[in-house]
């Protein structure tokens, strides 16, 4: 792919629903489809988010570059999904989620009381008597290979192999508990390595069947370890380097070493102190730009980190998505295609999955805006004009609209 070597596409390429992380809930896919005239019923792929993949009839409309990959549920599912019914269920990690309006919050951690030893018996052990998921269950690659193969050999979009979860980080504080598993990495250390080295055991485990199935195929792996929150760092970059850093490093390794594919990392909030650490343990792609968290700054990340760097989201969920108008939804994203996009190396998404409240109209004023762009680019005959649009060219009109039955695509960006 063009973006990905850093070299200038024909356009922007662009992304909805190819990660967990990039997708859109299924309320607010409910209303674009009534809003596009579209009859389709996809199913959840991420229970506790409540996300979906468009379907294909929207991807295409969209100029949707992405597809997805992802391992199957394992033999185990039935038991470990919620039923129309329950309010609570265990999930295959053993954690106890209670349903919400929106989403199934956890509400027990299965190793909130565990010491060293309870972990010893990983990776096939047990917490409160639940088996840690099994890698090897052949449920979860089950005609996985061949789906990636159809796809690479019949089409021309970029193949995105999707989380397993919560990075190793993320999935000690989940099965811990936040503030005690926060605790432990500065007062019970033996616990905190031993926790975050069983992760990575399991998920070096998980990743040599996945990519066995898909390396070959697929050209992003898609992995994420929340380390920001709205303000700041979750925890301090010195912590990260001595605990955190050196364990993303051998999975990334390890994941490169299997494929040719390049990693995406996903994490919210304000992180700049820690991208050069992330392009240290191998990363190729950040998602999701959260510019409206402290200090991410889309003008300071490019300059500082562009040229090692694809950037894949900052289209804000927070408020510009959910509550300006469709005017303000495409200036926006023409901003942020002007900063991320110049030379190359950006990917236009959403900064995280589209939420149940964002209204259609702007989800469609979101990629009609990019095609605007496009269109632009080409009536000036020139591949770099969609990165130096500036705000008096923004009454420029799309010639097809997104909210027509006119599909929009154009493969030649990804440069195969």
């Amino acid at each position: 792919m063009a973006v990905l070597r850093h070299e200038m596409p024909d356009r922007v390429p662009v992304d909805l629903g190819s990660t967990a992380v990039s997708s859109i809930h299924q309320r607010a896919n409910n209303v674009l489809k009534a809003l596009l005239g579209i009859e389709a019923d996809e199913p959840v792929h991420d229970v506790t988010q409540g996300i979906v993949v468009p379907d294909e009839q929207i991807l295409q409309r969209f100029g949707v570059d992405f597809r997805r990959v992802a391992l199957r549920p394992p033999s185990t599912a039935a038991a470990a999904s919620p039923s129309g019914s329950q309010n609570t269920y265990f999930d295959e990690w053993g954690m106890l989620r209670q349903r919400t309006e929106l989403y199934w919050e956890i509400v027990e951690h299965p190793l909130a009381d565990a010491k060293v030893e309870d972990l010893r018996h990983y990776p096939f052990g047990s917490a409160q008597g639940r088996p840690w998921p099994d890698p090897h269950d052949p449920c979860r690659v089950a005609g996985l290979a061949e789906e990636a193969q159809r796809l690479y050999e019949e089409t021309d979009y970029a193949l995105v192999a999707d989380f397993l979860g919560g990075g190793i980080f993320e999935q000690a504080l989940w099965m811990r508990g936040f503030e005690q598993f926060m605790m432990d990495l500065v007062t019970d250390e033996p616990f905190a390595t031993a926790l975050l080295d069983s992760l990575l055991e399991l998920y070096i485990e998980f990743y040599a069947v996945y990519l066995e199935a898909v390396g070959p195929y697929v050209q992003i792996v898609a992995l994420g370890d929340d380390l920001g929150m709205q303000t700041g760092p979750l925890i301090s970059p010195k912590l990260y380097r001595r605990l955190i850093k050196p364990r993303h490093k051998e999975l990334y390794d390890f994941i490169h070493s299997h494929t040719k594919a390049k990693i995406m990392h996903h994490t919210c909030g304000s992180v700049f102190p820690f991208v050069q650490d992330l392009i240290d343990v191998g990363v190729d792609i950040l998602n999701p730009i959260q510019t409206s968290a402290r200090g991410m700054d889309p003008v300071a990340l490019k300059r500082e980190f562009g040229e090692r760097l694809v950037f894949h989201g900052g289209i804000d969920v927070q408020q510009i998505l959910p509550f300006a108008t469709p005017e303000r939804v495409r200036e926006e994203v023409k901003r942020i295609v002007a900063i991320l996009g110049q030379g190359g190396g950006y990917v236009l998404a959403p900064s995280h999955n589209i939420q149940a409240d964002v209204p259609p109209e702007n989800i469609v004023a979101m990629y009609e805006a990019i095609q605007e762009v496009s269109e632009q680019a080409d009536s000036q005959r020139s591949p770099t004009a969609w990165a130096t649009w500036d705000r008096r060219s923004s009454s420029t009109q799309c010639k097809r609209s997104l909210s027509s039955s006119t599909p929009i695509r154009c493969a030649s960006t990804l440069a195969w």
